[in-house]
């Protein structure tokens, strides 16, 4: 006679076929992901008339790197306009990146733990902006960074991805603090802390995840932006590498293995950084749990 616990394998079947079904999702969801990403990496190691050929040449007779040492070669036009293209990306992104995590960690705090007149309104205030299509703000914004002398600046573009950033990394914070006990706070206020010590010493340890989420946010949205980098930027030291990279199209012809190394090298700071938090994100969600 089968116990409860040990259920018979008819009664297994239909679960075993829901995991079997789940696998093979999270397989098909990794070929659309991954795909892309081998085809850009081995067009970058073809040749130019290798890359053209009809039908394609899945993998190369003769692969060679002579696109990656090009655009890491220094002494080479091609060379100092990527680096300078991607050091450029870097810089804005990183400034985006901290100065979105110090303004968004005390907002959201704020709107989670506070109890102020129009809390509300402008919680949703900040979420309003959201609620169009970042292009129609693309005149008004270029006419305030021309008042202001920011075009042609990398201020110009740290302040606006700051504008569409800011909100959705408010929101999702504010949901993380929300979910924080604030019995922890008043235990810690209980044995002498200030109100700023229990949120330094409590809410922020059990916020890693939160702000790790929302710095990745942050860090790929600005990263990965074109539109307003394209319109504010036109001096050639000042441009990030999404608008740098068209320069490998021309008028008569297109380096696609060079465009396929830029691209490559483009999305690779972004998929080492999710890898490098990935393990922080993980070990923070199992460090910070409440224990009871």
């Amino acid at each position: 006679m089968n116990s409860p616990s040990n259920p018979t394998p008819k009664a297994r079947r239909p679960i075993d076929r829901w995991r079997w079904t789940g696998r093979l999702f999270l397989v098909l969801m990794l070929l659309y992901t991954a795909v892309p990403m081998i085809w850009m990496l081995l067009t970058s190691i073809k040749s130019g008339f290798a890359a053209l050929q009809f039908p394609p040449q899945w993998w190369p007779d003769e692969p060679t790197l002579a696109s990656y040492q090009k655009l890491l070669d220094p002494t080479n036009s091609v060379g100092r306009d990527f680096l300078r293209f991607f050091w450029n990306s870097l810089f804005v992104s990183t400034v985006t990146t901290i100065l979105a995590v110090i303004v968004a960690v005390p907002a959201a705090y704020a709107f989670s733990r506070f109890d102020f007149p129009g809390r509300k309104f402008l919680f949703f205030a900040v979420l309003l902006r959201n609620m169009f299509p970042a292009v129609i703000f693309l005149v008004p914004l270029f006419i305030l960074m021309r008042l202001l002398g920011l075009v042609n600046t990398h201020g110009s573009l740290i302040l606006t991805y700051l504008t569409f950033g800011l909100p959705l990394a408010i929101w999702l914070l504010k949901g993380f603090y929300d979910n924080i006990p604030i019995q922890l706070e008043q235990a810690a206020r209980i044995d002498g802390a200030t109100r700023f010590q229990a949120f330094i010493l409590v809410v922020m340890p059990l916020s890693v995840p939160g702000i790790i989420a929302t710095a990745i946010y942050s860090f790929i949205g600005a990263w990965n932006e074109y539109i307003f980098a394209y319109t504010f930027i036109n001096r050639n030291d000042q441009l990030t590498l999404p608008v740098g990279i068209q320069r490998f199209f021309s008028e008569n012809t297109t380096d696609f293995p060079g465009l396929m190394a830029a691209s490559f090298m483009m999305s690779l700071p972004v998929v080492v950084l999710f890898l490098l938090l990935q393990r922080y994100f993980v070990k923070a969600l199992t460090e910070g749990a409440v224990k009871h």
